[in-house]
């Protein structure tokens, strides 16, 4: 894949990258292995000094840096700006928290095993690889950064090859905030020099936000070098609404997981599940919702739902809707993808699905919806837990009984009652089965990429 600026909303190529050579790589690498030794050796005061100062870096470039961000991958421009603020965020809470996370962790009974003391600290393993997806190409990185860059590693970032103006933005940031030179570098290379990085010996680990087949190269690469990876890779997420709902905002807020980030989320809702007593209901003002969503130019701030952020994404959701109208799915709106310029695709709503229709078993990455009409839990776990992915869940029910029942039964890293998915530094944040494995955010995630290491004193 080229590494440029193809705007989504034309179609047309804003910008093109030269790839770094072997020996820009190298350079690369070798400043953000160097930079491990200094930065393991400072203190959590210091590195939360420079972590504050990079969040006001990025409160003073929202402006300029959403508008890349937007010209990049056509999300809506105030998506864009709350995207910056999210980061910004995460920098903060990892600087007020990151010591007492990684704080010595002292065994209680030292001497219950011949100890007069004994304790287990966290310690930084060096410098980890990131390959990062254009999704949310600020704040995917930013939550795998804060808290790695806080525990004392550095970082080496292989982003999108469609976003390139973002990951040169991330390349030089952290060093305006006051981290030693090489902290965080960005690499401008294809996915098929990954394996190469993955091998230096100076690469400790490896962190991957991406798709099902990128996760498994990158995580077999990892494995057959003896080094921990985590994934988080897609999802099919369900969206349960029981009858004690309240309806109106069931369908509010299901309108918004749908449709956020033009539908391209790992953590979208993608599959409304309804139990029976309300289904006509809920379809009805969900459709009716939907409907009145605009679709356009990303840049205009009355837009809700902008352009696919590539041509390849935007053609394979075509497949998806057509495979499910002549499996004999109801379209129940959108479904035809308009003439260009831009890659835009409409809102879509899909009913009666049938067991062969690629989307009951396929994650649809854009503004689809699929209704499922159910007769009890049982059956809405059943349907939930179809999928071969377990990212992320909604159910909705405000009776306590229900919602415990949902919160044990269905097969997710994440479990949203009366709300919709979302992540957020205090929470960690991941999946189990095809969605990966490891976790990120809250004290879970400064953690992934530490030594954890007994000390014992005789």
């Amino acid at each position: 894949m080229a590494i440029a600026t193809i705007n989504p909303a034309t179609g047309k190529t804003e910008k093109t990258f030269d790839p770094h050579d072997s020996a820009e790589v190298e350079r690369r690498i070798a400043q953000a292995h160097a930079a491990a030794h200094t930065l393991r050796g400072t203190a959590f005061d210091e590195r939360a000094g420079w972590a504050r100062a990079t969040a006001d870096v990025l409160d003073a470039d929202t402006d300029i840096l959403a508008a890349v961000m937007t010209t990049e991958m056509g999300k809506p421009i105030a998506q864009s700006r709350a995207e910056v603020g999210k980061c910004a965020a995460a920098l903060r809470f990892y600087a007020d928290n990151a010591e007492r996370f990684l704080a010595d962790e002292p065994l209680e009974d030292p001497s219950a095993v011949g100890a007069t003391r004994a304790w287990a600290r966290y310690q930084p393993l060096g410098t980890i690889l990131a390959v990062m997806p254009w999704n949310f190409p600020l704040w995917q990185v930013i939550r795998f950064a804060a808290p790695a860059l806080m525990a004392g590693n550095t970082g080496v970032l292989k982003h999108a090859s469609n976003v390139p103006q973002t990951a040169l933005y991330l390349d030089g940031l952290f060093e305006r905030g006051g981290f030693p030179a090489g902290s965080f570098r960005t690499l401008l290379i294809g996915s098929d020099r990954i394996e190469a990085v993955i091998d230096d010996p100076r690469i400790a680990a490896v962190t991957l936000t991406g798709s099902e087949p990128a996760g498994q190269a990158v995580a077999a690469q990892a494995a057959h070098r003896i080094k921990k990876s985590v994934l988080e890779l897609g999802g099919s997420d369900p969206y349960i609404v029981m009858p004690s709902a309240d309806l109106d905002e069931a369908v509010s807020t299901a309108v918004t997981a749908r449709t956020q980030n033009n539908g391209q989320s790992c953590i979208a809702a993608k599959r409304f599940i309804v139990h029976t007593d309300v289904y006509d209901e809920f379809a009805e003002k969900f459709v009716a919702a939907m409907g009145r969503l605009t679709v356009g130019d990303p840049m205009d701030e009355s837009v809700d739902v902008g352009p696919l952020a590539m041509e390849g994404g935007r053609d394979d959701l075509i497949e998806l809707v057509d495979d499910a109208r002549e499996a004999g799915a109801s379209i129940l709106l959108g479904g035809e993808a308009p003439e260009g310029p831009g890659w835009f695709y409409p809102v879509t709503v899909i009913a009666d699905l049938p067991d062969s229709a690629r989307l009951v078993r396929e994650e649809s990455f854009g503004p689809v919806a699929s209704l499922y009409r159910v007769a009890d839990r049982e059956e809405a776990v059943h349907v939930a837990n179809q999928t071969p992915f377990g990212l992320s869940s909604s159910a909705w029910t405000t009776d306590p009984e229900e919602q415990e029942f949902f919160a044990d039964r269905l097969q997710a890293g994440g479990v949203f009652l009366n709300w919709m998915t979302a992540s957020s530094p205090q929470l960690p944040f991941g999946g189990i089965k095809r969605s990966g494995y490891g976790r990120e955010l809250s004290a879970a995630g400064i953690r992934e990429f530490c030594n954890l290491k007994t000390v014992w004193v005789a």
